[in-house]
């Protein structure tokens, strides 16, 4: 065969791909699009599809640059050559499945094994216990043959160790991966799809007699006899190889079998094979997950995982993957095999309470974030960099997107909370988000004319004003009934300041807007004086800056207290400081960064060198803190980091990793020094997955940022300061010249 042309810097995929159908074709599109998205046009992922026949012909994409048959043994060898042959090939993964390979459990890959000089990653979608001699032999062989294995869960990596002496040290667990979508309850799809007042059963994937399905079917009339208004959808169409062996005969079986239960008007085939998106729709629209399948030693399922990644309950038979997912009772029922009656008290069970299938859901829903396909392709990608000297674009960050920050945006402000991506608006308003989002949309406006962005600008302003007192100062919470609280925070009138000094300086901005912010700027700075914390300072300084910075007279009483509140910050950092600790207070907290880029703005502004001097020492002092092994860890507020005590890792929020983005930003813009702007990036991508847990902090589906990373799970609500933080760091990398 002859591999086509493709670019340097590529990761090689050997597996069957669609449009051929199967669940392994699936896994590997899904895996290299997620990959792609992440690291093409420093990488890219090509595929190499496997044919069942020489008589097989699929209308491939471009993403496949070969195919082999997979009973034809020459095939393998002639392909490891060319590989050989490519500079181009970092590495090659074999999407591994004993069906997919032709020969005696798929022993064909051996003389391709032997000839093949790249190195390998082989991941086993099937790791079956109690082998034979020769399945041991040839799971043995594919493992000393490749740099690493993957598995997807521990069941397997135990079964590897010590049933096929795999080494340990080369066992690598990735999970499944699973589509990222959002945490929502079944009605809205139910309506959507005609399904109204229905209880929502359902089974998807390739239909073969292994999966069980004539129990779920069998269970259904007790199931219909308590819940009459339940239908059962079994999506998908015939497996092709069980179509090519036995025609439809199973799926006849189960039309004869409803038939014959009077269940005509309970269960509805779908016999098509549905592209994911539209398979993740049905599943949002079901209230229990149904898995039936026979087999007790299955270590892996598409289909499970992705019921339980939409946030489904489920009621499955205990395979190997289902006891490794399913915590009975918490997130689901494990129902005995070949038994409908387990199946119908189960399911009947989880239809009779609605708290416990909400519980379910979200338990299901939390159990699966580390799997989706984001997370996925990391874990991925690092493994394959382990191996390999692979290239790749460290500066490549998600579109811009304020869907998210838009969707939890009413006609008053910006709601504060989220349940997942659910705005809540019985938790109110508070004036640090609304503030904070005003300077996000107006950075935004530059570049993106939308008027949608403006409204929202409109509105943030709006509620600003709202919560201003007489006095100048600010209220910061307002409850969802509009009623302002009684606080004078120091940080919220600090924070109003810098908004509404950087609204009142765009001059692309329409006049109501710039004017109407620096009419409540002007108000708010006669109270200047009385803030006194530090970090409330640096705040109020950069609108200070702003507003001086960019208005063609700017006012000298202005830039007297601008000068007045820097030289307050040498004082307080002065006093605190000494040999091992460079800082202005005797703690590190939140939105840490911002002191010294106050000083850094100082610096700017006047050209006093003393400005500079302390603002780079005390930024080196917390970098030297925060970055760690190429990470950025923030301070943990669950203990902070009190000098001479040991420093808390956790729980990091986006408001620091933001903050610290924005320093870095401007410590790059006043120095020059390029290591302040790669660690702008090593701290954005704090976001991205390249914290302690390799987990996404960003949501890429909803734009929103989930509301912090603790030191075993992410929390996984998405609400507006940590949305802000997000977008805020993100605009910060956009346009290098927006923050001075």
């Amino acid at each position: 065969m002859a591999l086509s042309k493709f670019t340097s810097n590529s990761v090689l995929y050997i597996s069957s791909f669609p449009p051929r159908e199967c669940g392994l074709a699936t896994f590997t599109q899904d895996l290299t699009t997620a990959i792609d998205k992440q690291f093409n046009p420093a990488v890219k992922s090509k595929v190499v599809a496997i044919n069942d026949q020489p008589t097989s012909i699929y209308n491939y994409g471009n993403k496949v640059v070969g195919n082999i048959t997979a009973t034809e043994l020459e095939n393998y060898v002639s392909l490891a050559r060319e590989i050989n042959a490519r500079d181009e090939i970092k590495i090659v993964n074999i999407q591994h499945e004993f069906g997919i390979f032709g020969g005696d459990w798929g022993d064909f890959l051996v003389p391709f094994l032997q000839v093949i000089e790249k190195p390998v990653v082989t991941t086993f979608h099937s790791i079956i216990p109690n082998p034979n001699d020769y399945l041991k032999y040839m799971v043995d062989f594919i493992a000393k043959q490749s740099k690493a294995v993957v598995i997807m869960n521990e069941l397997s990596r135990n079964i590897l160790e010590n049933e096929y002496n795999v080494p340990k040290s080369k066992i690598f667990t990735i999970p499944h991966g699973i589509p990222q979508v959002s945490f929502e309850s079944s009605s809205r799809f139910k309506k959507e799809l005609g399904l109204d007042g229905k209880n929502i059963l359902s089974t998807f994937g390739l239909i073969s007699p292994g999966k069980g399905i004539e129990y779920a079917i069998r269970a259904l009339p007790k199931i219909v006899k308590k819940h009459p208004n339940t239908i059962y959808l079994v999506i998908g169409e015939t497996h092709p190889i069980v179509r090519k062996e036995d025609g439809e005969r199973y799926r006849n079986f189960l039309n004869g079998l409803v038939k014959s239960l009077n269940l005509g008007d309970n269960v509805k085939f779908y016999n098509r094979y549905l592209p994911p998106e539209e398979v993740i729709y049905y599943l949002q629209a079901t209230d229990v997950y149904i898995f039936s399948a026979n087999d007790p030693f299955q270590s892996v399922s598409g289909t499970l995982s992705y019921a339980m990644g939409c946030g489904r309950p489920v009621v499955s038979t205990p395979s190997a993957y289902a006891k490794y997912m399913i915590n009975h009772g918490q997130n689901g029922f494990l129902a005995k095999f070949k038994d409908p009656n387990s199946i119908a008290r189960l399911v009947n069970e989880v239809l009779a309470d609605d708290k416990l299938a909400k519980s379910m859901s979200t338990d299901s829903y939390e159990k699966t974030r580390p799997m989706t396909w984001p997370n996925v392709a990391g874990a991925y990608f690092k493994l394959y960099r382990k191996l390999a000297e692979i290239e790749t674009e460290e500066k490549k960050m998600p579109e811009v997107k304020l869907d998210h920050l838009i969707r939890l945006t009413d006609d008053f402000g910006v709601l504060h909370f989220a349940k997942y991506g659910r705005p809540e608006k019985r938790y109110g308003y508070n004036l640090d988000d609304n503030a904070r989002a005003l300077i996000v949309c107006a950075r935004s406006y530059e570049s993106n004319k939308n008027p949608e962005i403006l409204d929202s600008i409109r509105t943030y302003l709006k509620f600003i004003k709202y919560v201003q007192r007489g006095s100048g100062t600010f209220s910061n919470i307002v409850s969802y009934r509009k009623q302002r609280d009684g606080t004078s925070d120091e940080d919220v009138q600090g924070r109003a300041i810098l908004a509404l000094g950087y609204a009142a300086s765009r001059s692309y901005l329409p006049e109501d807007i710039t004017d109407g912010a620096d009419s409540i700027f002007h108000k708010s700075v006669r109270r200047i004086s009385a803030i006194k914390a530090p970090r409330s300072t640096a705040f109020a300084m950069l609108g200070l800056y702003y507003h001086l910075k960019d208005f063609s007279h700017p006012n000298k009483l202005l830039k007297k207290t601008f000068v007045g509140l820097a030289d307050r910050l040498v004082a307080i950092y002065q006093i605190n400081k000494s040999d091992d600790w460079q800082w202005f207070e005797n703690q590190l907290t939140y939105s840490n960064s911002k002191l010294p880029e106050a000083l850094l703005f100082a610096y700017q502004m006047t050209k006093k060198k003393k400005y500079l001097d302390i603002a780079k020492e005390s930024l080196d002092f917390l970098s030297w803190i925060t970055f760690e092994k190429k990470h950025y860890i923030p301070i943990g507020q669950n203990g902070w980091y009190f000098r001479h005590k040991k420093r808390s890792y956790f729980d990091q929020q986006p408001e620091d990793a933001a903050s610290m983005v924005e320093t870095k930003v401007v410590a790059y813009q006043v120095t020059g020094d390029k290591k302040h702007l790669n660690d702008a990036y090593t701290a954005f991508r704090w976001f991205l997955g390249k914290n302690h847990l390799g987990q996404m902090v960003y949501d890429e589906n909803t734009g929103g940022c989930y509301d912090g990373v603790g030191q075993y799970a992410i929390n996984l609500n998405q609400g507006a300061e940590s949305t802000i933080s997000y977008l805020l760091a993100r605009l910060a990398l956009e346009n290098h010249n927006l923050l001075l």
